[in-house]
């Protein structure tokens, strides 16, 4: 059975669409466990101080795994592990050998430094909590330094298991790292407290790591340490991956700044912060993740092979197809925001007054997403040419940007009240208490929108010919997408009347058949507009997921 079970997921496959669906099934079941999380640590704590507590322990060991873990990413390190294969299996064993024995003694001996400078550093961050609050907060950082590490040794497998397009080993290390973070919440949490929940979440990272063993192992690929470095290498690795790595991880090192502030405002802003960020998050992983990775791969084997043409038309394919599922997506998240919430969070302690505060929180953040996705787009794209230095120089503008606007928009809330009333009467919330929060996620965004104008300006620059196409597929989705808005907004009053809103079922019944009436009217829109990317998607589909072609793992030397 279990023998089984590892060849399946070993099997290959080919096709972007079909990757990217894939990947996409994939990370929505990821997700899907993700906001099960999140349901259990809203209906446990609600939005407040005990759940700013555990997100805040987050913040080290996630600037770790940015800085020094994401230095051997999937992005960084395929480019040179497709080059060294091409002189034989054997030199890529070394060269992962190599990069694995030098990046764990790395993110070791930082880890261990971490370890003690984290009182201070939490005390910088985190101005407004107490001494006892602190105290907690270094203790679960402390544990959670451990989950930096198995992610990072997870980064450098899953270059393999990308590389040969073993996507569905991939695709399952999420699903597991939330499996083990709802572990902690259920079982590890009522034996030892806050303490459990990160344990769980160290759990999860040991099995986002552990599942690609297999497949590492069977085809001889397990890196062997060494201490005779190739310094020579490994220094062409660090010159490509500082600027990548802090280009990838800059939206992370944003939140810290970001979260920081929040800190400082009344108990429970972080928790609404990070709930509200990490469902627009799921746009972001469906889609930008799934069509930027699915793509990779690809383009840099098009540009190595000096097909400019064919590199040139994957990234207008992945575009328009990333416009066409992120629009809608977006128009319904705003439309039904209060719906949404509600029926992911609403149980236990999480209430009303919370709701209303995150689904103002979630319209603000997901209103960039659709520039998020095709950020990570261009920025992969860049990266398959081997140009760093590009999205190196945007990421770092909107990383500050990102940070000042939210600050920014945070005095501006306090010291001139139209643009508070202006935020509260837009998104409902007059009533609710805590709305400066608001003003961080507006931060988010507009500095989200502005970066990517910037890569699509630079991009269109580079790469002739790639703006008409894609404008094109986003005039006819954004009609489509006003059509979803406008029918789902009307149908939402419809079911109000039908629907008993004091229950969680009537809540998702009223938001479920208001979004899907609008998504039906968004599709004859689309048809009579005859959109080519509707086209794509229903022949895709019609070939079932079941029937993608997968090829039974080839005998390379892997």
């Amino acid at each position: 059975m279990v023998k089984r079970f590892f060849s399946v997921i070993n099997k290959e496959v080919s096709g972007l669409h079909q990757a990217a669906y894939l990947l996409a099934f994939f990370a929505i079941s990821s997700q899907l466990l993700a906001l099960v999380r999140d349901r259990l640590l809203a209906s446990h704590f609600g939005a407040g101080h005990t759940l700013d507590l555990y997100y805040a322990a987050f913040r080290i060991p996630d600037f770790i795994f940015i800085t020094v873990g994401s230095m051997v990413s999937v992005s960084v390190l395929i480019p040179f592990l497709v080059e060294k294969m091409k002189a034989g299996a054997e030199e890529g064993r070394r060269f992962i050998g190599n990069i694995f024995t030098f990046f764990f003694l790395l993110i070791i001996v930082i880890s261990i430094i971490a370890f003690f400078f984290i009182p201070t550093i939490n005390k910088l961050l985190f101005t407004g909590f107490s001494t006892a609050d602190l105290s907690i907060v270094n203790n679960m950082t402390r544990i959670l330094l451990l989950s930096p590490i198995f992610l990072g040794i997870s980064n450098i497998f899953g270059t393999l298991t990308q590389t040969y397009k073993r996507f569905l080993i991939y695709s399952l290390s999420p699903i597991l790292y939330n499996l083990g973070i709802i572990l902690g919440i259920i079982l590890l949490y009522p034996m030892f407290g806050l303490v459990g929940l990160v344990l769980g979440v160290v759990v999860g990272a040991f099995l986002h790591f552990a599942i690609q063993i297999p497949f590492i192992v069977e085809n001889n690929f397990f890196p062997k340490p060494k201490l005779n470095f190739d310094f020579a290498e490994i220094r062409k690795v660090l010159l490509v991956s500082i600027p990548r790595t802090f280009t990838l991880g800059s939206d992370n090192i944003s939140v810290i700044f970001l979260l920081s502030f929040a800190s400082s405002m009344v108990a429970g802003s972080i928790a609404v912060f990070n709930l509200s960020y990490n469902m627009q998050s799921v746009l972001l992983s469906v889609i930008g993740v799934s069509y930027s990775l699915a793509a990779f791969p690809i383009l840099v084997r098009f540009f190595a092979d000096g097909e400019r043409g064919k590199f040139l038309d994957q990234i207008i394919l992945s575009a328009q197809h990333i416009i066409f599922w992120s629009l809608p997506c977006v128009i319904l998240f705003i439309t039904l925001r209060a719906q949404i919430v509600r029926t992911i969070l609403g149980a236990g302690v999480f209430n009303w007054t919370q709701t209303r505060l995150t689904a103002a929180a979630l319209a603000v953040f997901v209103i960039s997403v659709i520039f998020q996705n095709l950020t990570l787009l261009f920025v992969r794209a860049y990266y398959a040419t081997g140009n760093t230095k590009k999205p190196f120089i945007a990421k770092f503008i909107n990383a500050t940007s990102t940070v000042a606007l939210g600050f920014g928009f945070m005095i501006l809330y306090k010291v001139y009240p139209p643009f508070k009333d202006l935020l509260e009467s837009l998104l409902r919330i007059k009533d609710v208490p805590g709305t400066i929060i608001l003003a961080l996620p507006l931060g988010w965004s507009v500095g989200e929108v502005l970066n990517s104008l910037v890569l699509w300006f630079v991009f269109e620059k580079d790469f002739k010919g790639f703006s008409k196409p894609v404008l094109k597929t986003a005039l006819q989705v954004l009609l489509s997408s006003i059509s979803i808005g406008v029918v789902s907004y009307f149908s939402l009053n419809l079911f109000a009347i039908i629907f008993d809103l004091d229950t969680t079922i009537g809540i998702f019944m009223q938001g479920f058949l208001s979004g899907l009436l609008g998504i039906m009217a968004g599709i004859i829109v689309l048809i009579v507009l005859k959109n080519k990317e509707i086209i794509d998607v229903h022949n895709t589909l019609k070939s079932k997921i079941s029937k993608i072609k997968i090829f039974a793992p080839t005998q390379t030397g892997l």
